[in-house]
């Protein structure tokens, strides 16, 4: 992979990737991450770099959400609590293993070797991705499921479930049925989890928003939009 880090003032360090697939400069901002930019192979990294420079001042206006939000993402570390849906997250020190982690029926051990800086990105970045696929095979043997018992009680039909990572949706209903949902949804109060899944449910009914389709969903959550609010309190991979 060839990239670049520059320092833009008012932005900080800007990290610069080429990317075989890329077709068009694309700038992201991502707690934890800072700004990513990927570039065309076709694209120098100087015209990349301008096109930055010309996006300073939405940058500047977008990079203290990004900061609100890597104030409320846990730092981990061994005295660390923390518990997904069925996992426990243990640390163990072992001065012979370099940092790596295995799962068990309800354990997430993270195996680290006595001087691991647990302040780094690259840490935090390990220990939150063994998280997300634990939450993944998590979802995976329970989402399918719930959603049957749910189809079943409220008189449902899907075509099928898929457990997707997704970045923006905690769920979506395709014109033909197949529902698709976030792994995420494991972080979530049981619940609003059922809201989700009670929202796609309806959507094999009603494919849109209309007062028809929230009248569905009160027929069959009891306070649709009550629960789609309570929904936006919360946010997909902060925790």
């Amino acid at each position: 992979m060839i990239e670049k880090t520059i320092h833009i003032a008012g932005v900080g360090e800007v990290l610069l990737v080429k990317s075989k697939r890329a077709k068009r400069v694309n700038i992201k901002i991502a707690p934890l991450k800072g700004v990513r930019v990927t570039v065309p192979h076709r694209v120098t990294f100087a015209n990349a770099e301008k096109l930055v420079l010309e996006k300073k001042s939405w940058l500047m206006k977008h990079i203290p959400n990004m900061q609100k939000l890597e104030g409320k993402l846990t730092l981990f570390t061994p005295d660390t609590q923390f518990t997904t849906f069925s996992h426990e997250l243990v640390f163990v020190v072992d001065a012979s293993s370099e940092l790596r982690a295995k799962a068990d029926q309800t354990k997430l051990t993270i195996i680290y070797p006595p001087d691991t800086d647990f302040a780094s990105i690259e840490t935090q970045d390990f220990i939150r991705h063994c998280i997300v696929e634990t939450y993944r095979r998590e979802a995976k043997v329970f989402l399918p499921g719930r959603v049957r018992e749910l189809a079943t009680l409220h008189q449902f039909k899907f075509r099928s479930v898929h457990v997707k990572n997704a970045k923006t949706r905690w769920g979506s209903c395709s014109y033909d049925n197949k529902i698709n949902l976030n792994l995420h949804l494991m972080r979530l109060p049981a619940h609003l989890r059922d809201y989700v899944i009670l929202h796609e449910l309806c959507h094999t009914q009603v494919k849109n928003h209309s007062q028809d389709f929230w009248d569905l969903m009160d027929k069959v959550s009891g306070n649709g939009r009550g629960l789609d609010k309570e929904l936006d309190q919360w946010q997909i991979e902060v925790f």
